[in-house]
C-alpha cells in the first residue's frame, strides 16, 4: 500500500474542480482507494487488496487538506451519503465495499485487476 499524501497536496492548487481532481487522482495508479483512516470498512478493503498482492494507492481523506472536497465529489459520483471506501481500478469506478466484495465473490475482481496491470498471476 502506498499513501498518496504528497501527490494529493501537490494538486491542491491545480485549478481543477473537485470532480476533475477526483478523476485525475483515480487514474494515477492501477488501483486507487479513497479512504478515511479511522473507518473499519476502509481498513477491510485495503487489507483485501494487499492480501491479494495488489499495492493500491490510498488517499486518506481525513489527512489531506482538500479531503472534504473530494469526499463530497465521491458522494455526488456515487449518489449517496456513504462516501468511503471508494475503489477505482484502471481509472474506472468500481464503487464502495459492497461492490468490491460482490465483484470478488462473483469472480470478476481478479480479471479487472489483471487488465489494469495490478496483478500478474
Amino acid at each position: 500500500m502506498h499513501y498518496q499524501g504528497e501527490s494529493y497536496r501537490a494538486m491542491s492548487n491545480d485549478g481543477l474542480d473537485p470532480m476533475e481532481r477526483l478523476a485525475k487522482l483515480a487514474a494515477e495508479s492501477a488501483v486507487v482507494i479513497f479512504s478515511v483512516s479511522s473507518c473499519c470498512m476502509c481498513h477491510a478493503v485495503k487489507r483485501l487488496f494487499c492480501g491479494m498482492g495488489v499495492n493500491p494507492a490510498v488517499y486518506e481523506l481525513d489527512q489531506d487538506p482538500r479531503g472534504k472536497e473530494i469526499e463530497r465529489a465521491l458522494m455526488r459520483l456515487l449518489g449517496n451519503s456513504q462516501a468511503v471506501p471508494v475503489v477505482f481500478i484502471g481509472g474506472k469506478l468500481i464503487g464502495s465495499m459492497d461492490r468490491v466484495m460482490a465483484s470478488h465473490i462473483n469472480g470478476t475482481l481478479v480479471p479487472l485487476l489483471k487488465e489494469a496491470g495490478a496483478l500478474w498471476l
